[in-house]
């Protein structure tokens, strides 16, 4: 190579890896962890001076210290994981539904109307019409971006972000309408006096004590199962997976796609409106606007991470429910106010997002060349 090609090499080149073996992907995600952790106790060293082995501790007894945290944590994995298997169908099927936060909260006010007006049936009957409510709320919330883009091509990311902000606006409606108190704008708890409506986990306290969400738990890893039979195993599934990698592939196998896609997006909308019921009946018994409390997006990250594998999410939304509740704790016992947490847990997924791109690519620096690479690849160089 001459002097004047030499001076053209770049400095570094991006190059895509091959697939790596399991062991190192989670070798590299580890390690982005790891630094994450470093990054924030270096951060709450320099706001508090306090020993970050002090915040290590504080992390872990924040997310898993008492019972009643590690019940929350799991909790929180739960609805985190409920609403990434959501709108994971619809992701892998390339229909980027950026819209779970408000089909959250239709499926929340429909539970929380059933629960307000039809308290007084027997328990079976009303817990029937509340998940049948909330089902149908987020699925409504869903077909309508869907049908727009089935017959009209139109962009569902803007057309589900908007409908967040309609979502967001009947709630607040709502909370008007049913306020507790003229003038809070908040509704209170529901059916404070009877319970009507609320998720009972009493046949569970003699194994696992009091104040645990442990019949959520179960519900969400049963939805798992199921999630990941029916993309896996069924002729649904598949027809997903077609339409993500090519609509024009899918049209030539038989496929309709316009079918598919608002079909998958009516389950994606009815499970975020399950998710919804999860968060009205089963935890917090109110609704408002900061139900949903961007979970939405937060679990479009888990989905992708983990790579559209429901049993992967698993791992990936205990690990981010574990760091967003120790870092409350951090931001709680250092006496730092609400952003602090924010900052920490920000902090953590970038580091994690981070590592996806060593996962899925390399830096080659100078004049040095992979053996693997192509003697002839000037031109993939350029």
């Amino acid at each position: 190579m001459n002097g004047k090609s030499a001076a053209k090499e770049p400095f570094a080149r991006v190059v895509r890896r091959d697939e790596l073996p399991l062991w190192r992907r989670l070798g590299i995600r580890v390690i982005a962890a790891g630094l994450s952790l470093i990054v924030c106790a270096l951060f709450i060293f320099l706001v508090t001076r306090s020993n970050p082995a002090a915040v290590y501790k504080s992390l872990v007894d924040g997310a898993v210290g008492t019972s009643r945290r590690t019940w929350s944590t799991l909790r929180d994995t739960a609805i985190l994981l409920s609403i990434a298997l959501a709108i994971t169908p619809a992701f892998k099927m390339r229909f980027w539904n950026i819209g779970a936060e408000g089909q959250i909260l239709v499926g929340g006010i429909a539970t929380a109307a059933v629960m307000r007006y039809c308290g007084g049936i027997s328990p079976f009957l009303l817990f029937v019409a509340i998940i049948a409510a909330s089902l149908a709320a987020g699925m409504l919330w869903g077909l309508v971006p869907a049908v727009f883009k089935a017959i009209w091509g139109t962009n569902e990311t803007l057309f589900t972000l908007m409908m967040n902000y309609i979502a967001i606006q009947l709630t607040s409606f709502f909370s008007i309408v049913w306020e507790a108190k003229k003038g809070s704008g908040t509704i209170g708890t529901i059916n404070s006096d009877t319970k009507a409506g609320w998720i009972s986990t009493s046949f569970m306290e003699g194994l696992f004590g009091k104040s645990n969400y442990s019949i959520i738990v179960l519900l969400v890893l049963l939805l798992t199962i199921g999630m990941y039979i029916y993309l896996k195993y069924t002729k649904h599934g598949y027809e997903i997976s077609l339409v993500g990698e090519s609509t024009n592939t899918a049209r030539y196998a038989g496929v309709n796609v316009r079918l598919v896609t608002i079909r998958t997006m009516a389950l994606s909308g009815a499970i975020c409106g399950l998710t919804g019921f999860f968060m009205v009946s089963g935890s917090s018994h109110t609704i408002s606007t900061s139900t949903a409390g961007g979970r939405g997006f937060t679990a479009i990250i888990v989905s992708w991470l983990a790579k559209f594998n429901p049993f992967i999410m698993i791992i990936v939304s205990f690990f981010l429910s574990f760091m967003s509740n120790g870092a409350i704790q951090i931001a709680s016992e250092f006496k730092l106010n609400e952003s602090a947490s924010e900052v920490i847990t920000g902090i953590i997924l970038f580091f994690i997002l981070g590592s996806e791109f060593f996962v899925n690519y390399r830096v080659i620096l100078g004049r040095h060349h992979d053996k693997n690479e192509s003697s002839t690849g000037k031109e993939g160089q350029a």
